[in-house]
């Protein structure tokens, strides 16, 4: 059987109770980066066989994976951080694990989509989470248009290198949005700036963006600022 299994997405004390069992029941873990994983067993004195699982070797390594699963072992899967799967390796093995008649088990725990979302104080009762944002400007572009039309908020992690640009095009697309950008979430310098793109920018201009960011793109019928949801 598979047991998904999500990890901290920062603070290590974020490990549910039943996360740390079922580490410490399985036969083996599938893990995306077997280094980074290994330093979370060993802070939960958990020592277990890794077998690693990442974006460049997940169809491959899926066949073997079921192999080891219908043949009765435990296969624990985890990513760096957060729940796999979302914006991370883990969506081929589940898929083939359904197709395949063999049972999964996902367990609830850290995510940085809600969160972010709870944190920005937007709207909750609708979202749409649209993973990381295009590289390319053209796409990145488009897609926060389509961001600034939509009537409900709008997520998606973002590179430091990349929000300033990122908070430029927003500015000229929607200047009276409300935006926010959650930061390093859960760690030492957790941090949430919330405001027009304009005014995000004159804080990052002074403070330069770091860490692993979520970004918040409110509601396209709630944008004006001091609105009431």
């Amino acid at each position: 059987m598979l047991s998904v299994v999500p990890t901290p997405i920062g603070n290590r004390q974020d490990i549910t109770l039943r996360a740390v069992e079922v580490l410490r029941s399985v036969d083996l873990i599938a893990a995306e980066d077997t280094r980074h994983s290994g330093m979370l067993l060993h802070h939960l004195g958990i020592k277990k066989p890794f077998v690693s699982l990442h974006e460049h070797n997940e169809t491959a390594r899926t066949e073997e994976l079921i192999g080891r699963m219908a043949g009765g072992m435990h296969l624990a899967l985890v990513t760096d951080a957060g729940m796999p799967g979302i914006s991370d390796p883990g969506h081929r093995l589940i898929r083939a694990c359904i197709a395949h008649g063999i049972p999964v088990t996902v367990l609830p725990g850290p995510s940085a989509v809600l969160t972010a979302l709870v944190g920005s104080g937007f709207p909750s009762d609708r979202f749409f989470f649209g993973g990381f944002l295009p590289v390319k400007s053209g796409r990145r572009a488009a897609e926060i248009g389509r961001a600034a039309e939509r009537p409900e908020t709008s997520i998606y992690f973002e590179s430091p290198h990349r929000i300033i640009r990122t908070l430029e095009a927003l500015k000229e697309c929607c200047p009276l949005r409300l935006v926010c950008v959650a930061r390093e979430l859960s760690k030492a310098f957790e941090d949430y700036q919330r405001g027009t793109p304009e005014e995000l920018l004159a804080h990052f201009g002074v403070h330069p963006p770091k860490g692993e960011i979520t970004l918040l793109v409110s509601a396209a019928d709630r944008h004006a600022p001091g609105s009431d949801d």
